[in-house]
């Protein structure tokens, strides 16, 4: 069965902002690698629309080897974007959800394959309350942003769980690899 893992990158103090990272050719190339192993990535809206950007890095390749590798990663990597307000996505390896989160997850990890990731802080908060992650791997970078959206806003019940490992870069980013406490993620 395939896990449902919680990928996400923050700041020290706790807030999800793609843009206050410190993306260095290290992380890229985690998170390459991290897309290709991936046999599907969700996407909110907002994040979705964000990596979009990396379209524009394929047509138009920086001449930064981790940069473009990421941009092959994440445009080969089927893509599936939870929208309200989007009725169509054009990119070849995105589609929208065709049912509720749970519905589409559940379904997801029955079948063969390589695992699920989790990409946008409101999936993540909608998954986490209904007890269907089964890893976090929260990147902490050496930044304090001040302000944005925290990662875990409108969880109301403590959750506990425990480390697994840790993988340091040597710009100071820290992925913090968490796992449920007890074995309770629904099958």
């Amino acid at each position: 069965m395939k896990k449902v893992i919680a990928a996400i990158n923050m700041t020290i103090d706790g807030f999800c902002d793609h843009t206050s990272g410190v993306p260095d050719e290290e992380i890229h190339q985690h998170y390459a690698d991290l897309l290709r192993s991936a046999g599907t990535a969700l996407y909110g809206r907002i994040t979705y629309q964000l990596m979009e950007f990396w379209r524009t890095v394929l047509e138009n390749p920086t001449g930064d080897k981790a940069m473009d590798d990421f941009a092959v990663a994440i445009d080969n990597t089927p893509k599936i974007v939870f929208s309200h307000t989007l009725k169509s996505v054009d990119w070849k390896s995105a589609k929208l959800a065709s049912q509720d989160l749970e519905k589409e997850v559940l379904e997801l990890k029955q079948q063969s394959g390589k695992d699920i990731f989790v990409c946008s802080p409101s999936l993540i908060v909608a998954l986490t309350k209904l007890n269907l992650i089964d890893e976090y791997q929260l990147c902490v970078h050496p930044v304090v942003a001040g302000s944005g959206l925290p990662l875990f806003k409108n969880i109301s019940e403590k959750i506990t769980l425990k480390l697994i490992k840790t993988k340091t870069f040597s710009g100071g980013a820290v992925i913090l690899y968490y796992g449920p406490l007890t074995s309770t993620a629904q099958a």
